[in-house]
């Protein structure tokens, strides 16, 4: 348990009668040494008016004090977002076989968010999770897909490309999912290819379970595959992009992780971020957002793309008079 958790529990412990620090290592399963620091913690940082009883060798509430409450305990950012994710796609669940599980499942998130020292319907009320430009995938089609990846079995897919607009069939053996920016995508040995690619689940269309063991990537390999350039277009980076910002938005991009190997330095008031990447379409997207206040400084490809995208933009835009 964690110090959160012990100190609650201290607290509930002492409200009842006095405790040695024996009784209060067993019951919080806990060294001398972490009873002892934790009891510091709640008597110096909490003033908690703990005090030691000499007749019964325990530690108790003085009788005295005025009665004693735990300030509300904060989550974590990772915790917070794991609970309130958690909560917010079990209430989006369809009814199904796990519907006797979902209910208590629930009734522990709740008290786990309660750990905040706050109720979980005000915590829940007062934080709100935005997804952004969700897919919708077709739940049975999920759970094939899943069920095949879990038992390692390949898979025949009709699958319709959003770059070339046309349909293929597909025969493949699932890897991995990847929940990547609010959207399901299936990593997959694909036959035709002869190598490992992408799936984006909501343009899987037929999917047919086949009865042979799927082929398996060494973990290294898929790991390299889908880490080793920016976004969800994987595979071994093809080039590095280096991209300067002006100083507005520098303040912003300092702060974030566009990939696990970026390199980003100052240069004055201007930030500069280097980013591998393998397939540039992505990539693309996410500097065009910025507009004129980045840079693509290399490779040059990647500069004359933007600068395309930019130049036929601004066209649209060229004749400025009102819509008929």
């Amino acid at each position: 348990m964690n110090r959160a958790e012990r100190i609650y529990r201290i607290d509930a412990l002492l409200k009842e009668r006095p405790r040695s620090l024996e009784q209060l290592k067993a019951a919080l399963e806990a060294s001398r040494a972490t009873v002892v620091r934790d009891l510091t913690y709640m008597k110096e940082l909490m003033q908690a008016p703990i005090a030691y009883d000499r007749a019964t060798n325990g530690y108790r509430y003085a009788p005295d004090a005025p009665r004693f409450e735990l300030p509300g305990f904060w989550l974590n950012e990772s915790e917070l977002y794991a609970l309130l994710a958690s909560g917010q796609m079990l209430d989006q669940m369809q009814p199904g076989l796990l519907a006797p599980y979902i209910g208590p499942l629930r009734g522990r998130i709740r008290g786990l968010l309660s750990q905040s020292g706050h109720s979980a319907a005000a915590v829940a009320d007062s934080i709100l999770l935005q997804p952004m430009a969700t897919r919708t995938t077709h739940p049975e089609r999920f759970g094939t897909i899943a069920g095949a990846l879990l038992e390692h079995r390949p898979l025949l897919i009709q699958y319709r490309s959003r770059s070339r607009d046309e349909t293929t069939e597909r025969a493949v053996h699932p890897q991995r999912l990847i929940r990547y920016r609010d959207n399901w995508y299936l990593a997959a040995h694909c036959e035709r290819a002869a190598s490992l690619r992408i799936f984006s689940l909501d343009r899987i269309g037929k999917v047919v379970l086949r009865p042979a063991p799927a082929l398996r990537t060494e973990p290294k390999v898929l790991d390299r595959f889908l880490g080793g350039s920016f976004g969800i277009f994987s595979g071994s980076a093809a080039a590095w992009a280096v991209l300067r910002f002006n100083a507005e938005a520098s303040r912003w991009v300092a702060d974030e992780a566009w990939h696990p190997d970026q390199i980003g330095q100052w240069q004055g008031e201007r930030y500069e971020l280097q980013v591998p990447y393998s397939d540039p379409r992505e990539l693309l997207r996410d500097i065009l957002k910025f507009g004129p206040d980045v840079e693509v400084l290399a490779p040059a490809e990647l500069r004359a793309l933007v600068a395309e995208r930019l130049r036929a933009g601004a066209a649209l835009y060229a004749d400025d008079s009102p819509l008929p």
